[in-house]
Order: C-alpha cells, then structure tokens, then sequence
C-alpha cells in the first residue's frame, strides 16, 4: 500500500503555480525534507484547501492528523512561509518593474505639464501687463498733454488780457496827464467807455483742469498686482506689550491677541496702555516706503485693523478712545456681518459677499495710500487716500476670541 505524509497548508496543488527562482526554491525544500515533488517528480502533490499532501509509492495513504510529527508541522510551516514569500516577491517584482516604471513616467508628464502651465500662464499674465502698461502710459500722455495744453490756452487767455490792462492804464495816465479838466470832463464818457473792457477781465481762479489728473492711472488689474506683489514680502509686525488693553493677552509667540471680558490686573497707568478700549499698537511705525502685514482674523466676529498716530487717545471710556472714532486713526472693523471703514467718527460701509479668512494691511506712506487687501480672492476690500502727516503704527483691536499676526 502506498504511504502518504501531509507536508504544507496551502492551495491545492503543493507550490501552487509558481515561476522562475521562486519555483526553484519550493522544489528545493522539498527535495531537502526527502520528500518527492508532486508532478515535477515521480510522485504527485495533492491536498483539500487547507493542506497539502504528498504521495510517495509504496506509502500507506493519509495519515490522521494526529498522526503528523512535529518534523512534518515545522516542514509545513516552512513551505507555507516559502509560498508567502513567493507571493510577496512576485508583487514586489511587479511593483518594480511595471508600477514604478509607470509612476516614473507620470511624474515626467506630470512635471512636463506643470512647467509648461507655469510658463504659459506667466506669459499671459506678461503679456496682460503689457498691455496694461501702454494702455496707461497712452492715458498718462494724454492726460498730460490735455493738462499743458489747458495751460498754453490759459497763457495765451492771461497774456492779452495783461496786454489789454496794460493799454488801458497808459491810455488813461495819458489821459490824466496831457488832457486840461475841461477836456477831462467832456472826454468822461469816451474813456470810461474804453475802460468797461476792463470790467470783464475777472482775476484768475484756481482751475483742475490745469493740474494733472492722476485718476488717469487707475487699474484694478495693477492694483491687484501691486497689492499682492507687496503681500509677498510683508513685513514683520510686533505688538507693543505695553500698550495692552487689561481685555487682551498676548500668546507667547508674540503673535495672537486673545480677548477676555474680564479685565486682567495690569498697570492702568502705564502712559502707553489703553486702559479700556480692547485695543493695542505695534511696536515701531512706519513713517516712509511701502509697508504690508497680514493679518488672521478667521477665528473673530468682532475686531479692527489699521494704523494711528502715537497721539491716538489711551485713557478712559469716551467714544473718542475707540479705533476710527477720532482724528488719529484710520482702521477696517468688523462687527458680526457688518463691515465698515472708520476714521473720525465717520463709517464708510464695505459690501462683502464672504468674511475674509486673512486680511493684508498695505501702507502706501509717501503715496498716502491705506489699502485693506484679501490675499485668498486677491480682492481689494477697500482703499483709502490719505497724506500722513506724521509716522503711524499698526494697531490693532479685537472684542471676540483672538486675531494673529501672519508671518
């Protein structure tokens, strides 16, 4: 009778279908436990789906699993791990020479068309920016022109009517000196006559038509550009710990106000501090060049960003502490879905269709230009004109949860 010993768990078939040196390396183990290889020998694997047995002639047949020795578990274990490993090393061999070939190739496409999008849309935008660039340099020309042409006229307009002032006076020191009264009475009517001419010759008035209009220069596509050109090298901001509301904290990073209704115990009389109002300043101003910070203000409903001078009011609960409530300040507030620009008591309402996530505070000094700038839809929420008379600083206020400083 044959004799039958169980050698591996696994599919039926033993090794299964298996190629190359993974092949080989089942076939070796086998022939090193003694045993013979299924259909690749004299003998012939066969098992159910959980094992796999091995026929060697003149062998009994099965044997129980009770029968199997500890020999023939660690022989089946050993074949298990080599099919495993089999498997394992076919899908890496796979991975390595389709998969990743593959990806290799997709990435070169991939950067291929990234280089190629980055070049034509900085072409378009070159290209838009010339164009932007003659349309108003045509415009500065002919701005410029219209105005020194209005200046010629007016010259011209000036110089006769001098011409004609100056006539007159001689005609009458004329006729003051050469006529006797008699003749001076009854030449009355003729000369005041000739005099009427200058009766109609107002003085000159102060005219915009003769100064440059610099409206001419107006571009929302410059604007934007400019604007987001500043952004990109914003600078860095530091809040003055000073002049700290007793509402505010400031984190450790130096960079987030945090409000509080209940007022901390700090020194109230300190000549910097805003002693009420939840307000705070930045600790240098600018007083020259193009200046930008930005600002995270996603995390409050309720805050004002802006710049004051150092007179700004400090001290006590008057209307004319608060931000954009008085002469020395210039700030964008928000409250709940309202938006506004505020200076001097006097609010100007911003349309927005989103909150603003983060918000760019762009200082044109010597330009007197205030320009509160959405990096995220490269929208100018508002801008204002303004010829600063003296160095401002960044300040800030904040009455719900926190707001921070962007590096």
């Amino acid at each position: 009778m044959p004799r039958w010993a169980g050698l591996a768990k696994g599919a039926p078939g033993g090794c299964g279908p298996t190629q190359g040196w993974a092949r080989g390396l089942c076939e070796g183990l086998l022939a090193r436990v003694g045993l013979f290889r299924g259909p690749w020998g004299r003998g012939s694997l066969w098992g159910g789906a959980g094992e796999v047995w091995v026929w060697v002639p003149g062998a009994r047949g099965p044997s129980s699993p009770s029968s199997i020795t500890p020999l023939l578990r660690v022989q089946n274990k050993l074949v298990e791990r080599c099919e495993r490993i089999q498997l394992q090393s076919a899908a890496i061999a796979r991975h390595v020479d389709e998969v990743l070939p593959a990806k290799d190739q997709g990435v070169l496409s991939a950067a291929s068309a990234a280089r190629e999008l980055v070049i034509q849309r900085l072409l378009l935008v070159g290209k838009a920016c010339e164009n932007e660039e003659q349309r108003l340099l045509e415009r500065v020309h002919a701005e410029e022109e219209r105005a020194h042409q209005s200046i010629l006229t007016q010259q011209v307009h000036w110089t006769e009517a001098l011409h004609k002032l100056g006539a007159l006076r001689t005609y009458l020191v004329d006729m003051i000196t050469n006529l006797d009264d008699q003749e001076l009475l009854r030449a009355e009517q003729e000369i005041f006559e000739r005099t009427e001419v200058a009766e109609g010759i107002l003085e000159p008035q102060e005219s915009l038509k003769l100064n440059f209009n610099q409206t001419c220069v107006q571009s929302p596509l410059l604007h934007r550009l400019w604007a987001c050109a500043v952004l990109c090298c914003s600078q860095e901001i530091h809040i003055d710990e000073k002049t700290l509301s007793p509402h505010l904290s400031l984190s450790e990073d130096k960079r987030t106000l945090t409000f509080s209704p209940k007022k901390a115990k700090v020194d109230s009389d300190c000549p910097e501090r805003f002693d009420h109002w939840p307000n705070a300043l930045a600790t240098a101003p600018f007083h020259s060049g193009v200046c930008a910070w930005k600002v995270s203000v996603e995390q409050s409903c309720a805050y004002k960003l802006g710049v004051c001078y150092s007179s700004v009011p400090r001290k006590g609960s008057a209307n004319e502490g608060r931000l954009g409530f008085n002469a020395a300040s210039w700030v964008f507030s928000r409250y709940d879905k309202e938006f506004r620009f505020l200076h001097a008591g006097q609010p100007q309402p911003v349309e927005l269709i989103k909150a603003p996530a983060e918000i760019g505070v762009l200082l044109d000094f010597a330009g007197g230009e205030l320009l509160f700038y959405d990096p995220d839809s490269c929208a100018i929420l508002f801008s204002h004109r303004e010829a600063f008379l003296e160095p401002v600083y960044p300040v800030f206020a904040v009455a719900h949860q926190s707001i921070s400083l962007l590096p």
